[in-house]
């Protein structure tokens, strides 16, 4: 059967499913469409949250990230890791014991104040849009190349599927929805990657692979990976290729901006009990790992396979590169999406695919043999998907690859979703503009904003502000520079007030996406070139939200002392919070 035969019965057949799992799930009260009626088991809720979490970014993109940058990429890895255990341990049980439906609400109660809560209403719409573009870009990406539409009717297909199981379901739907979209993507992860791993050294289990030896030879992976990449002009793979500062920001900022995300907050409010939400934290923690200590082996696999297929030979020798005539079909079909280009500079019908911004090299290259620059331009987006194909994998295993990115980027999409629309219809309708709204007017209003927020990310997911993990790595920033201060501070200090809070926000908030804007252009033309010399003491966009939440945490510091202190109630209530008395039997 034909690749693309193959590709649309998989994948439908996973529509199917998602469909199914929503008509049978439908959210009946807003208690199911928020928080699936606080009745979902840890372990099928730590299986939805590693969904929730494990976006397009991190399947389709972390390992691209990996594999262009090397050691240096592994600031996506170590971040968004340790971010999640950051989640699960300090903020997760509290914000669960607390008891409400949204984060907006918590910072509304903790507060005491409505402008508290809608300042948090449009953080969080801030953040989720700006990570739910990512998303749709990858829904985008897969259509584009395995069904071979073009990106709006895959857009169109895939924001139809998600209308379907999140306006009907709600969080119920989406959470049982994300269970089988979890298996789907973990399957498509690791069966490539094990096949690719035995095919390259022989071992099958690719954490071990990543260390072994290149199967028939006497040299290790990474050595020889090494010594291809800096033949070629790029920097060798296990060097860092950032600054040290840089390097130390970005992690700290999606470290804290994982800890901030509203999407994966909310799955904590979805248990039955405190004790349960500690433990759904472990099992997804499991559940993720499966997939992140497998991304380093497939991103240096990914890299060797494509270097090796393009550069056939010594540099400079005639016959060294791949003639363009010659290239293999997988070539040819990620052309057509664009995300894979060849310019012939110096006429040879060769790909000369080497790296034109090493000053030293290009002038030795052009001295040599008329290299005229670099004629391939590779989207790192593409690389775990055209991964299987590269490797000349069975088309199963292709297609399966396809079903699995889609449901990393639906299930991340869903719950986004989700809690733009709980924000919009629970925190201002319902919490400021309409309280006296029937419940079920309430959920009708929920699903009319669900319907809303799918359009709007149709949209981003056409016109994105960058590649995947980029646009969600801006996304962390933002959260770790507007909501996760509020919401530690929330907790742990007694002392913080409203004005302090809601302060600190706007600083950190606007400060963020300020620093983005300015050098990244997201939506418009970037008013300053992104280079590291011009960045503030040398943090990049991506890194920025470490200083925004600094500077957050300051402002809201001084502004709390400099006004009143919270009523005596609230302070009690941030007592019962963070000391959780009786916590394993809590159910409110």
């Amino acid at each position: 059967m034909d690749l693309k035969t193959l590709t649309y019965l998989i994948v439908g057949a996973t529509f199917v499913l998602y469909i199914g799992i929503a008509l049978w799930s439908k959210a009946r009260s807003t208690g199911e469409f928020y928080i699936a009626g606080k009745g979902i088991h840890p372990v099928v809720n730590g299986m939805a949250t590693a969904a929730d979490w494990m976006s397009a970014a991190s399947f389709i993109s972390m390992a691209g990230l990996i594999a262009f940058l090397g050691y240096g990429g592994s600031v996506y890895l170590l971040g968004w890791t340790g971010g999640y255990v950051l989640l699960a341990m300090l903020l997760a049980p509290y914000l669960r014991k607390f008891g409400k439906f949204t984060v907006p609400e918590f910072i509304g109660e903790r507060y005491y104040s409505q402008t508290a809560r809608l300042v948090a209403v449009i953080c969080l719409i801030f953040i989720s849009f700006t990570y739910v573009a990512g998303q749709m870009r990858g829904v985008g990406i897969v259509f584009s190349r395995f069904l071979e539409v073009d990106i709006i009717t895959g857009l169109l297909v895939g924001m139809g599927i998600v209308f379907v199981y999140a306006v009907l379901g709600g969080m119920k739907g989406i959470t049982y929805t994300q269970v089988a979209q979890y298996v789907v993507l973990i399957f498509a992860y690791t069966v490539p990657a094990v096949f690719i791993a035995l095919q390259v050294t022989g071992n099958p289990i690719p954490q071990l692979a990543f260390g072994s030896m290149v199967q028939g030879e006497t040299v290790y992976l990474l050595d020889k990976l090494d010594g291809i990449v800096t033949e070629l002009g790029f920097s060798a793979y296990t060097a860092g290729a950032k600054s040290t500062i840089d390097v130390f920001m970005i992690t700290l900022a999606l470290m804290v901006g994982t800890a901030g995300l509203p999407h994966v907050i909310v799955r904590f409010f979805t248990v039955p009990k405190v004790r349960d939400a500690r433990a759904s934290a472990g099992w997804a923690l499991l559940f993720i790992a499966l997939l992140y200590t497998t991304a380093p082996a497939v991103a240096a696999l990914a890299r060797m396979n494509l270097t090796e297929t393009i550069q056939a030979g010594p540099v400079g020798e005639a016959t060294a590169n791949l003639a363009y005539a010659e290239r293999p079909n997988w070539f040819r079909t990620w052309e057509k999406t664009g995300l894979l280009t060849f310019e012939d500079k110096n006429g040879d019908g060769r790909i000369q695919y080497y790296n034109d911004t090493n000053a030293e090299f290009s002038a030795t290259a052009e001295a040599n043999y008329g290299w005229k620059g670099n004629e391939l331009k590779v989207d790192r987006d593409i690389m775990v998907l055209a991964n299987p194909e590269i490797a000349g994998l069975p088309n199963w295993v292709i297609a399966l690859v396809a079903a699995g990115g889609i449901a990393a980027a639906l299930s991340t999409a869903a719950g986004l979703l989700l809690v733009i629309s709980a924000s919009i219809s629970h925190d201002l309708v319902k919490g400021m503009l309409a309280r006296d709204i029937s419940e079920r007017h309430e959920l009708m209003v929920g699903r009319i904003a669900a319907a809303a927020a799918i359009l709007v990310a149709g949209y981003l997911g056409y016109n994105p502000p960058g590649f995947v993990a980029q646009v969600v790595a801006f996304a962390f920033g933002l959260a770790a520079a507007s909501l996760f201060p509020v919401i530690l501070m929330g907790i742990f200090s007694k002392t913080m007030n409203r004005e302090g809070a809601i302060a600190g926000m706007l600083v950190g908030l606007v400060f963020t996406m300020s620093y983005i804007i300015y050098f990244k252009g997201v939506f418009i033309e970037p008013l300053a070139e992104n280079l590291p010399e011009n960045w503030l003491f040398g943090i990049s966009p991506e890194g920025i939200g470490s200083i925004g939440m600094v500077l957050n945490f300051i402002v809201a510091w001084i502004v709390s002392r400099m006004t009143t202190p919270p009523p005596e109630h609230i302070q009690h209530l941030v007592e019962d919070i963070r000391i959780p008395k009786g916590a394993s039997g809590a159910t409110h």
